[in-house]
């Protein structure tokens, strides 16, 4: 018998890179979600190809870290374009997780996130559990480096620790703008982590980014969109400086600014995605368009992973 799962995309209003150093960071579920379906079979695939722990590296990390043997046949459809920051790989590893542990009865939403963060550890080589978990629990996620108010769940990895907690999350209207460019994590991660190594500028830099995301928390829940938008513009500006911005985020960000109130990259960078705050939605998407990006108009507070009858 099959069985069908979902997750949601997300977006980081705050925090991407500094959150991995023990910074804040602020994210919110969006209403693009992944369906993954999952059937009995004779041999192991993935929409219809052979399994390849190569080709399908989160799927295959995710079946083992959950203890399932034996083959099955697993089908995926997204709506969360690949590549573009929005926690596409997330939801692959979160859905399939809730899948193969509700085969043992209930799950727990802590349970898939810790080892949903594994799957993304052990293909990125060094990660936050951002992504994976607002996709487990939805809504909105303040991750911090210690316990407050509505915290969800802790998770550890060797020196780091992460403390995951419900964040309430107003309504807002955001334009995403998907550059087209499909950048991978992993080296822009790895990247920011040397340039912090080696530099007391770039150490600061992260600070400051960890500032700006704990006033974001206060102007988030006042719903202050002027207030948000105006640190989301200053965000954009110091992950430029660490390099992970590129020539066509920037051009986004820039086209996106005049009806906004503010705009930045979301995610690792590099290409990927960028997202505008707004109350004028469609002049912003055209702008977006105009520049050659791809533009999503979303709401956000999605539910998270679910199980889908």
């Amino acid at each position: 018998m099959s069985q069908t799962s979902s997750a949601p995309g997300k977006m980081i209003l705050l925090g991407e890179h500094a959150v991995v150093f023990g910074q804040p960071a602020i994210a919110v579920a969006v209403n693009l979600r992944l369906r993954c379906r999952m059937e009995p079979a004779t041999s192991s695939t993935l929409n219809g190809a052979p399994l390849s722990e190569i080709s399908h590296s989160y799927v295959h990390h995710a079946i083992r870290l959950s203890g399932h043997e034996g083959p099955l046949a697993l089908t995926t459809a997204s709506e969360i374009p690949s590549g573009s920051g929005l926690g596409s790989s997330a939801a692959v590893s979160t859905s399939l997780l809730a899948l193969l542990l509700s085969r043992r009865g209930s799950f727990s939403g802590e349970d898939v996130a810790r080892k949903a963060f594994e799957v993304e550890l052990a293909v990125q080589g060094r990660a936050s559990p951002v992504d994976t978990s607002t996709s487990v629990h939805g809504r909105g996620v303040l991750i911090d480096n210690a316990p407050g108010e509505n915290l969800l769940w802790r998770i550890q990895k060797d020196s780091r620790e992460w403390y995951v907690h419900h964040c309430d999350v107003p309504r807002l209207t955001f334009v995403i703008g998907f550059t087209g460019i499909r950048a991978s994590t992993g080296p822009l991660v790895a990247k920011v982590k040397r340039y912090h190594d080696r530099t007391v500028f770039a150490r600061d830099i992260i600070q400051e980014i960890g500032q700006l995301t704990r006033e974001g928390i206060t102007r988030l829940r006042r719903g202050d969109a002027v207030g948000l938008g105006e640190l989301m513009t200053k965000d954009h500006r110091l992950l430029t400086i660490l390099g992970v911005s590129s020539p066509e985020l920037d051009r986004l960000v820039s086209a996106a600014l005049p009806d906004s109130y503010g705009a930045k990259l979301t995610g690792a960078g590099g290409g990927g995605s960028m997202i505008a705050l707004t109350d004028r939605p469609k002049q912003v998407s055209e702008a977006i368009r105009l520049k050659g990006g791809i533009p999503y108009e979303v709401a956000i507070g999605e539910d998270g992973v679910r199980i889908e009858h």
